[in-house]
C-alpha cells in the first residue's frame, strides 16, 4: 500500500489559530498578525471569515445586527478616545505635579 505524498501546505492545529485569531483581534491590523506569525493573511481572513457567526436569513434582523454591530465599533472608538484622554490627562498631571528644584 503506498503512501500519500506530503503536503506541502502546512497544518494548523485548532490552538494556534484561535491564538492567531486573538492577535488579530488585538493587533493594528490583521495583516501584522499575519506577518508577526508568518502566515498567508489571506489565511488568516478566511479564519476570521469562518470564526463569525452565520448571518441571519431574516432581512430585518440581519439589518439589526449590522446597525448593532456599526454602533458596536463606534462605542469600542470612543472607549479607546476616552482611554486616551484620560492617559494623557494623568500623564500632564504628574509633570506638573512634580517640583522643581530651586
Amino acid at each position: 500500500m503506498e503512501k500519500a505524498p506530503p503536503s506541502k501546505r502546512p497544518r494548523y492545529d485548532a490552538a494556534f489559530r484561535v491564538e492567531a485569531l486573538r492577535l488579530a483581534r488585538e493587533s493594528r491590523s490583521t495583516q501584522a498578525a499575519a506577518r508577526a506569525l508568518n502566515i498567508n493573511t489571506k489565511l488568516l481572513y478566511q479564519w476570521q471569515k469562518a470564526a463569525l457567526p452565520p448571518a441571519p436569513a431574516d432581512p430585518v434582523e440581519a439589518a439589526e445586527v449590522r446597525q448593532l454591530r456599526a454602533q458596536l465599533r463606534r462605542q469600542a472608538q470612543e472607549l479607546d478616545i476616552l482611554k486616551k484622554a484620560i492617559a494623557s490627562n494623568c500623564y500632564k498631571r504628574s509633570i506638573s505635579a512634580t517640583p522643581t528644584a530651586p
